[in-house]
């Protein structure tokens, strides 16, 4: 019978060596169906490749080398001055292109990991791992291969062990039925000494039936010629889930929005229907927030303690203060700041402003480049008219200030601490402190007007019908 290890964890220490990553993203993504990159499709509002980089970052490479094909221009915007771009070209396998990396390397005596940029939500605590047990004290390996269980093993290739020794590796078509009731499968990642790869890449041949050169050879290899070769087994199979299809990119968004769910709830946050609920890969939340449903975070976004961000709405770019109130359905745009006690509510959208504590505007209004004083007040459907079709411009409330409703404040405008602007007015000069501004056409009464006027069209519309 097969022996293979059971789950390890992740934990062992990086030692104290050089260590570069040779970052594998020259696929064609074909089954994304996207003039896009496949690995700068998002999940959580972030490249899959910038999540992949984020955890890589945490053991601080001296190197970072992505191997690039199609669209490696969007790669080359996308990580501009961050990693050493090297192109394949054909591509003949995935060893092939870890090849491609060598003469990046050349000069390099550390270690290499070998990461696939569309393998996104690799923990580096498992890199650590691979890492460390290359140079475990007293049972040093070759090449450490990172292995995961899944609830179904599919067609993916086995790794054969005893322990965490690996004995060989097969790929599922050339397994026997024994060796397809291993459970341990390879998730394609590996670590190894830079001129142990590079050797034992050097020696991997294409005879088969895709006629390419296969990354996992190199284990058996090293084993045939009396090498060591070891498997780091990872606790969640979803950590080294590949993403191919817009299904599975979909289905990596939904685990990730689960995880972080749960993680908002266990730090002290209040969701009332967790389900509807779409966080960023960077929203900050305090304690005691309150998120009701249907609500959705952009980049960019934090939310202080006990604030509450009522139903249906979409925040990003912006800093939420201590016990502010949002929506429901408000639209909070990057560059908002609402200081603490601050309110904001339905139908109403705040972009690049800023809101002093306690200041308000509670429904149907749009404050955009301004800046709005402490316990200032906006009436529905106040307006901030900040572009003029070539220039945006900005808008000051002073504190305590009052601002009738159906306003318009044309920027660039100040109006003083404690003024009132009458409802119905638009302001485009300055108000001072205390001043009510009253911008309106004098009102025009004519009495009797309207019943004549409908005596006249009701005359008129009987006549018609008589024709």
């Amino acid at each position: 019978m097969v022996a293979w290890p059971r789950a390890m964890n992740a934990t062992s220490d990086v030692p104290a060596r050089p260590l570069a990553a040779v970052v594998l993203a020259a696929g064609k993504g074909t089954r994304m169906n996207s003039s896009r990159h496949k690995v700068l499709h998002e999940v959580a509002g972030r490249p899959m490749i910038e999540h992949l980089l984020a955890s890589l970052a945490e053991l601080a490479p001296e190197r970072t080398v992505v191997v690039v094909g199609d669209g490696r221009d969007q790669l080359e915007a996308q990580l501009a001055g961050r990693a050493d771009l090297v192109v394949q070209e054909p591509q003949l396998g995935t060893g092939h292109a870890v090849q491609q990396a060598e003469a990046a390397l050349e000069d390099f005596a550390g270690d290499v990991l070998v990461l696939y940029a569309d393998v996104p939500f690799v923990r580096a605590e498992t890199m650590r791992a691979m890492i460390g047990r290359l140079h475990l004290a007293d049972d040093p390996a070759d090449v450490v291969v990172l292995g995961f269980e899944p609830a179904d093993t599919l067609q993916y290739g086995r790794v054969i062990a005893n322990g965490d020794r690996v004995s060989w590796m097969v790929e599922h078509k050339d397994a026997s039925e024994d060796e397809r009731a291993c459970p341990l499968c390879n998730s394609g990642l590996m670590a190894a000494p830079a001129k142990v790869l590079f050797g034992l890449l050097g020696q991997v041949g294409n005879a088969n039936a895709q006629g390419e050169y296969y990354l996992p050879d190199i284990v058996n290899i090293a084993i045939r010629q009396g090498g060591t070769a070891a498997v780091i087994v990872t606790n969640d199979p979803d950590e080294v889930a590949g993403i191919n299809s817009r299904a599975e990119l979909a289905g990596a968004e939904a685990r990730w929005q689960r995880d972080r769910r749960a993680r908002a709830m266990a730090e002290g946050a209040t969701l009332v229907a967790p389900e509807t609920v779409f966080f960023a890969w960077d929203t900050a939340l305090g304690s005691d927030v309150t998120i009701e449903p249907n609500v959705v975070f952009g980049p960019g976004a934090s939310v202080a303690d006990g604030a509450t961000i009522h139903a249906f709405c979409h925040i990003e770019g912006a800093q939420i203060g201590e016990g502010v109130s949002v929506g429901p359905f408000a639209r909070l745009r990057p560059g908002t700041r609402l200081a603490r006690g601050a309110k904001v509510g339905n139908f109403v959208e705040v972009k690049n402003a800023e809101f002093g504590e306690g200041a308000k505007a509670n429904h149907l209004t749009y404050v955009g480049d301004a800046t709005v004083g402490a316990g200032a007040n906006l009436g529905a459907g106040t307006i901030t008219c900040n572009y003029d079709g070539y220039f945006k411009h900005r808008t000051v409330i002073g504190e305590r200030a009052f601002i009738g409703s159906n306003s318009a404040l044309i920027a660039p405008v100040s109006i003083g601490a404690d003024a009132i602007v009458a409802a119905g007015s638009a302001v485009s000069r300055d108000v001072a402190a205390g001043e009510l501004r009253m911008v309106r056409a004098e009102q025009l009464v004519k009495p009797g007007w309207a019943d004549r006027f409908h005596d006249a069209m009701k005359h008129k519309k009987a006549e018609a019908k008589k024709d």
